[in-house]
């Protein structure tokens, strides 16, 4: 068989790369749901709900549980990714979020001050460039990707 085969016959990499996909998926359709926006830099980017790293390592974690077993060492290291990912997610990578979230309302409010002074029209400021302010998960997108990451490999055939 070849790796690719292999690959997409492996039951615990299908439901892992599944639930990811789904739950990029659902991050997308509920973003045009709420905002009215085709945003398809959704179907790969982080942060949002469902959240796709808790769909991932949850998927992981079950999918292991149920092929390998929960006495397995498969099971235990999928368990202990699972806590490390949701933890940065909803801690480190949200907080980094909210950083960004200030230091943009920081940087526009210094380039308006800056336009002002200089009499310039109404141009965007080429220094400017915006952080990147989803990176993180609140508690509700995680539930949410732990959700579809239990969810997907009760539905993926263990082949």
């Amino acid at each position: 068989m070849s790796v690719f085969s292999e690959l997409f016959h492996n039951y615990v990499m299908v439901a892992s790369m599944s639930s990811w996909a789904t739950a990029q998926f659902l991050k997308f359709l509920i973003n045009y749901l709420t905002s009215k926006e085709l945003k398809f830099e959704r179907l790969a980017g982080a942060g949002g709900m469902p959240s796709a790293h808790s769909a991932t390592v949850t998927a992981l974690m079950i999918s292991a549980a149920r092929f390998e077993g929960v006495g397995s060492t498969f099971f235990a290291i999928a368990v202990v990714i699972a806590a490390v990912t949701i933890y940065d997610a909803m801690g480190v990578r949200h907080e980094a979020g909210e950083h960004a979230k200030i230091i943009n309302q920081m940087l526009k409010q210094s380039s308006e001050e800056k336009r002002m002074d200089e009499a310039e029209e109404e141009e965007e400021d080429p220094d400017f460039k915006e952080l990147k302010e989803m990176l993180g998960h609140t508690p509700l997108e995680v539930v949410g990707g732990v959700f579809v990451g239990i969810l997907v490999p009760l539905i993926v055939p263990m082949g």
